[in-house]
């Protein structure tokens, strides 16, 4: 039964203003009347900009509700947040409700995008000028409504579908979709936003959508709505449905698995990139927004905010592609750090392992250390060492997406960009539905492209399928697509959070004997509960006071 749902009007403005900027944010467009914008092609330009803040960003924003990149890896088995910015801990600890969401909450902020969108396409055709560069305009935003989509779907499930602007006069009544109602719409959306954009923008138009943009959104659009969450029948059409968005991208025969220095992927524009947002150094504060400051260690006066898990660590295998569940891998757990996957040194910073450049940090130098970290017990890195306030409880950081040609605590930090979609996630929801569909060969040959990539040169077991196939895949998006925001909502559409979020989060309590040796005692850093209505986020408390809507399963109205 379809809820009816009073949704509030936001205040009409004709250009949003925003408190962060990246490089789509030109020039403030508070002077304007909304008859000006209208009427100049470049002003409606100006106004799509804004709109672009729907998209995740690098920074870590700690007021900005519609930005949880780095939150998301603590708000599920990946990391540990020490200073808890995004009220994760209420998540984690199983008392989430519909009234402490705090600003982990998105429906507020997303909405209030949409209706911009909304006004944006509802007056877009009527202004003069350029037809291509109107049309290019309309399907950005077209793209832009449909991610903001996306967003509320995943958290929320089935959301209000509102394609026209609301005004003061309007009859706010309307009722909740169904997902299904939304992942159809959102996948036509993106289909004409392919249609109306360019396969690549220009250098001067980098980091604006893209006809593969918006099919790499539809891959992972439908990738979701194949899964077991909503896909509780496992109807092969859907499936298909996945596997042949995935292929389109593929197909375009643009992109290629970047092939250098693996680190150098997340901080450098490659040719494995379909869609970023970028941000500017010219428009930060100071360099507390900025990676470095946030990941690095304590000893490099850093703050290890966002702190892999053992958990996570322990998802790397070994050099050969092994688990390190498996006895044949040779994996020792008090030589934890030996042998194993590539993309483990250049995701992680663990005990022992060089971090930048020595003439960042010759402080340490002075002291008789390196630049190696010191995790133990007693180093520079640890709770005795140096900036005790901010070292790593896990005692690990990470090294993904930190550029290391800088020295983050005198300069701000250099431009950036997140990642919206690159791909090697495409392989990887390829492969899924692929499995899926019981081509377990195709499953295979893709995620060995990515393994090979990544430096690992067995290939997979061709006689691989059932269960071990589906780990392997599961394994491979946890590695790979580590902190880019995947793994708290693949845990969920797979439908195994209630194990995966019920496990202690671990860290490794590390000791250095007086003749150099180390013991590795690995430890409870946080207790976690998830509770089967956590498969979906509660609609904020102050929207069910103001509409009625009944609430999603399993929380208080």
């Amino acid at each position: 039964m379809k809820n009816k749902i009073l949704i509030c009007c936001y205040i009409l403005c004709v250009i949003m203003t925003s408190c962060k900027k990246d490089v789509l944010d030109k020039t403030p467009l508070d002077s304007y009347t909304d008859q000006s914008v209208w009427k100049d092609l470049s002003l409606a330009e100006a106004f799509t900009n804004n709109l672009y803040n729907v998209l995740p960003n690098a920074e870590h924003n700690w007021d900005n509700t519609t930005n949880r990149t780095w939150a998301l890896s603590s708000a599920c088995d990946e990391a540990f947040n020490k200073f808890d910015d995004y009220n994760a801990s209420v998540m984690n600890s199983g008392s989430l409700t519909p009234d402490n969401l705090g600003v982990f909450d998105i429906w507020g902020s997303t909405y209030s995008i949409i209706q911009n969108c909304n006004i944006f396409l509802s007056k877009i055709d009527n202004v003069p000028g350029d037809a291509a560069r109107r049309d290019r305009l309309k399907g950005e935003v077209t793209y832009l409504r449909a991610y903001a989509y996306f967003k509320l779907i995943r958290d929320y499930g089935g959301v209000p579908l509102i394609t026209k602007p609301f005004d003061l006069n309007s009859n706010f009544e309307m009722s909740r979709n169904t997902y299904e109602d939304c992942s159809s719409f959102i996948s036509d959306e993106l289909d004409k936003a392919a249609s109306l954009l360019p396969l690549q923008q220009s250098s001067a138009n980098l980091g604006r959508a893209t006809k593969a943009a918006a099919l790499a959104l539809k891959s992972t659009l439908l990738l979701y709505a194949a899964s077991p969450q909503w896909n509780t029948s496992n109807d092969m059409v859907k499936w298909k449905k996945a596997s042949d968005a995935a292929k389109a991208v593929i197909d375009l025969n643009t992109f290629k698995l970047f092939s250098g220095n693996y680190a150098d992927l997340f901080t450098t524009l490659n040719s494995e990139l379909i869609m970023v947002r970028l941000t500017n150094k010219q428009y930060m504060w100071s360099a507390f927004q900025g990676v470095e400051m946030f990941l690095s260690p304590s000893g490099f006066h850093g703050w290890a905010s966002f702190a892999p898990s053992q958990n996570l660590v322990d998802a790397y295998g070994t050099a050969d592609g092994k688990d390190i569940t498996d006895p044949t891998s040779g994996y020792d757990p008090q030589h934890p750090y030996v042998n194993r996957d590539p993309r483990f040194y250049q995701d992680i910073v663990y005990d022992g392992r060089p971090y930048g450049q020595p003439a960042f940090c010759q402080d340490r130098y002075g002291v008789g250390s390196t630049n190696a970290a010191e995790f133990y017990e007693g180093g520079l890195d640890s709770p005795q060492g140096w900036d005790k306030w901010n070292n790593s409880v896990t005692r690990y950081t990470f090294r993904k997406y930190c550029d290391t040609t800088y020295n983050f605590n005198e300069e701000t930090q250099t431009n950036k960009f997140w990642i919206v979609s690159r791909l090697s996630e495409i392989y990887l929801n390829y492969a899924e539905a692929q499995y899926r569909l019981g081509n377990n060969g195709v499953a295979i040959q893709y995620l060995d492209l990515i393994r090979q990539r990544a430096g690992i040169k067995n290939p997979l077991p061709n006689a691989l399928s059932g269960t071990a196939l589906e780990n392997k895949i599961r394994n491979e998006r946890q590695v790979e697509l580590s902190l880019e925001g995947h793994r708290y909502y693949d845990v969920r559409r797979w439908k195994i959070a209630d194990v995966t979020e019920n496990k202690p989060l671990m860290g490794v309590i590390i000791t250095k004997k007086a003749n150099g040796s180390k013991t590795y005692n690995y430890s409870q850093v946080q207790t976690r509960v998830f509770k089967p209505q956590h498969y979906l986020l509660p609609i904020p408390k102050s929207e069910i006071n103001r509409t009625k809507l009944t609430q999603n399963p399993g929380y208080p109205n």
